[in-house]
């Protein structure tokens, strides 16, 4: 019986994530996909700011940047005409290094993925599929069957169901998958085209009741389309082609198409399971939660609940840490997904409303509306962090503890970039670390010493107190970066307490 830490099901890029951060943390991982290749067609485009912050740590950062291509606006339409252009930079330069939404389509975010995990010696088993499993005697036993179609019986210590919205490890588990489908068919086609909108920006049409928005694409006069699809057409969903396609939109945006290389139509569901863990099984990505396209946050949620997991995971495994700091990634990625669901649903019945009133408010309100609040920094802002995911902490978080300056427990680190370099870069490591802004205190550097855990030291700058730190203050990292505890006071009995409340050792602890 083949065995294995854990046994991953589904090779997305959810799945690719965990396996890429376990077997970077020293986790034995098997990835089975139950498809025949990677997918040559996608509709998950935008990686946002937080997930190539969080890139870093595996060195994917510049290899995403170099083959995907930067949006630096987006711009409103309406009756034919841009009527809002928003550009990233102006809005979140000083929040991070990547202030822009950048495009990268999600069948090579895949193939640069799958590189990735080969060059470390791990290959996906395709054609594979999960029958089943049971947990037994600690361990979880999952039946497959192989590409010649008999089955196998293997062994993992847990299971992670990356498997997508019609998840097996979801149905076995019985997490149930609570929500809706809007009413709205969607199409979404990959085209070479020319006009107006195809200049590497975003463009939305907001006119009526139809809604088309325009992505760009690395290459030039490649674009995305995403759109409704009018209800007379709506109900042959399976024989629909694109020519049959309402060209309303695509006129008021005045988007002339040279070809279609690929189209195709879908659903928007908005779900989230009702556990993200049951005994040794997980559920990650699309298993677990599934919302609109609005804002381009189903990927990167995905990605963002690996990277949560799978630090606990070789925590749990090397023996560092109980079982029970498992059920911190339930609680903290579980109200995220709910919050999100929320949000992008609001965004998505403005945009497809339908009817007078809604018209109004879309076409004439929205236009005004939105460029006044952008005038104002405090707007910008939080229309950036909440979009390009780095407003998301874990504050009510079990592992959460402490203030220090503006941070709590739970945040991110907030950025600082200072002579060419930034604060960012100790986080390269995905190990618990100890950041100090100011001066330390030989208590702590001797603890920190004893202890294997590295302290970051930056000497004290007017940039650390916008950024919102506080001068000398403790800040404990974990190592997925995100602040496990702030303490003003910096001193070392207060990570002490830390580690010990949460039973959680690093190497010379356990040693």
């Amino acid at each position: 019986m083949k065995q294995s830490d854990v046994l991953i099901i589904g090779a997305g890029p959810t799945g690719l994530v965990l396996a890429l951060w376990l077997t970077k943390l020293g986790v034995k991982s098997r990835i089975i996909d139950k498809t025949a290749e990677p997918g040559t067609t996608s509709r998950a485009l935008a990686v946002q700011a937080r997930t190539l912050e969080l890139y870093r740590q595996l060195d994917l950062t510049d290899a995403v940047l170099k083959r995907g291509h930067k949006v630096p606006a987006v711009n409103l339409w309406v009756k034919g005409e841009p009527a809002t252009h928003l550009p990233f930079e102006r809005v979140g330069s000083d929040l991070t290094p990547y202030s822009f939404l950048h495009i990268f389509p999600q069948d090579e975010h895949e193939r640069l993925l799958i590189g990735r995990l080969e060059a470390l010696g791990v290959s996906i088993e395709r054609r594979t599929e999960l029958l089943s499993f049971t947990e037994e005697g600690g361990r979880t036993v999952a039946r497959l069957r192989s590409p010649d179609g008999t089955e196998e019986t293997c062994a993992a210590s847990y299971i992670a169901g990356c498997d997508g919205a019609r998840s097996t490890v979801r149905e076995t588990i019985r997490a149930g998958f609570p929500g809706g489908t809007y009413r709205q068919l969607f199409y979404v086609a990959d085209v070479e085209a020319a006009g107006p909108p195809i200049n590497g920006e975003l463009h939305v049409d907001l006119d009526q009741a139809d809604f088309l928005a325009v992505f760009p694409l690395a290459g030039a006069g490649r674009a995305r389309l995403i759109g409704t699809v009018r209800d007379d057409h709506a109900d042959r969903a399976d024989t629909l082609k694109f020519e049959d396609v309402s060209d309303r939109a695509i006129k008021h945006l005045k988007v002339d198409i040279r070809n279609v290389n690929w189209f195709s139509t879908y659903h928007v569901h908005h779900r989230v399971t009702e556990h993200f863990r049951k005994g040794r099984a997980f559920l990650l990505g699309d298993a677990a939660h599934i919302h609109s396209p609005a804002g381009g946050q189903g990927m990167n949620t995905g990605i963002g609940d690996a990277i949560n997991l799978a630090w606990k995971l070789a925590a749990v495994l090397a023996g560092q840490a109980p079982d029970t700091l498992l059920n911190s990634y339930d609680s903290e990625r579980i109200g995220f997904a709910r919050r999100l669901v929320a949000t992008t649903d609001r965004v998505f019945s403005f945009v497809t409303a339908e009817g007078r009133i809604a018209d109004i408010i879309r076409t004439r309100v929205a236009p005004v509306l939105i460029p006044t609040a952008m005038a104002f920094e405090a707007a910008r802002e939080y229309l950036f962090r909440t979009v390009s995911q780095i407003t998301l902490n874990y504050r009510d978080g079990a592992l959460s503890v402490g203030a220090a300056g503006h941070v709590h427990g739970g945040d991110r680190l907030p950025w600082v970039p200072l002579d060419g370099k930034d604060n960012f870069e100790p986080l390269a490591a995905m190990n618990w670390q100890v950041h100090v802004y100011g001066s330390a205190s030989a208590q702590l550097t001797d603890w920190c010493a004893c202890h294997d855990v590295p302290l970051h030291v930056l000497d004290w700058r007017p940039e650390h107190e916008a950024a919102g730190l506080a001068r000398n203050a403790t800040y404990l990292l974990r190592p997925d970066s995100y602040v496990a505890l702030a303490d003003p006071s910096g001193a070392p009995d207060v990570l002490e307490r830390y580690f010990s409340d949460h039973e959680i050792r690093t190497p010379l602890m356990s040693s």
